[in-house]
């Protein structure tokens, strides 16, 4: 619902004055893939590669974003989409203010991941498919969830009782149960560097 009182603000300062003060653009990495499938890992050593290159980052992880900012969504297929759509939004803010935004959500549906990237903007909009076999994901499972699924314990998990959608044409396409994480994370760094999205950062001295 449309609301007649509420007026868009434009603001004096853009994002290109922001991307400019960065030294970087702003936009969307956006990790996809089962649970298990190394979308976590792999974003926060990205990250941290990022940050020692001078660059703005921020990782919303799945877990953490529903401890608070979705903690009143459950697993349906709405709330999923629901939550999909809350972190659309938050990305699209963090990438006005020049920050290069990354997350680490299964986010299982190829219309809700296109529409984040519609509202990111295409040339903002980074989808890396965190590409792993259910087989493999599941030896990896520290939290014993996959084996709760299959005990009917935990519904709707993704995988399982509930569909993945993989993507059809992701900027990257990473095999994570056959690839290492440290070639993983050149082969991100690398596109990045490569299309410019990160050309103008320096280098800091300073540990995290």
């Amino acid at each position: 619902m449309t609301n007649n009182n509420i007026v868009w603000h434009h603001a004096v300062i853009t994002p290109s004055h922001r991307e400019a003060l960065n030294g970087h653009k702003g936009f969307v990495m956006w990790f996809t893939g089962l649970s298990g499938a190394g979308k976590s890992t792999l974003a926060h050593v990205v990250e941290e590669r990022l940050y020692h290159v001078g660059c703005r980052t921020f990782v919303f992880d799945g877990d953490n974003v529903r401890h608070g900012l979705c903690s009143d969504l459950g697993f349906s297929a709405e709330d999923r989409s629901e939550n999909i759509r809350r972190i659309g939004e938050m990305v699209k803010l963090f990438t006005e203010a020049g920050i290069i935004a990354m997350t680490a959500f299964i986010s299982p549906y190829i219309k809700d991941r296109d529409w984040v990237r519609s509202l990111a903007g295409k040339d903002k909009f980074i989808e890396i498919y965190c590409d792993s076999s259910l087989a493999v994901c599941e030896s990896r499972d520290t939290k014993g969830l996959y084996v709760k699924a299959r005990k009917g314990e935990i519904a709707e998990f993704t995988g399982i009782s509930s569909p993945y959608e993989p993507p059809v044409n992701p900027e990257l396409h990473l095999k994570t149960d056959e690839t290492s994480l440290e070639e993983c994370v050149e082969i991100v760094i690398k596109y990045l560097s490569d299309r410019n999205f990160i050309a103008n950062v320096k280098t800091l001295d300073n540990s995290p």
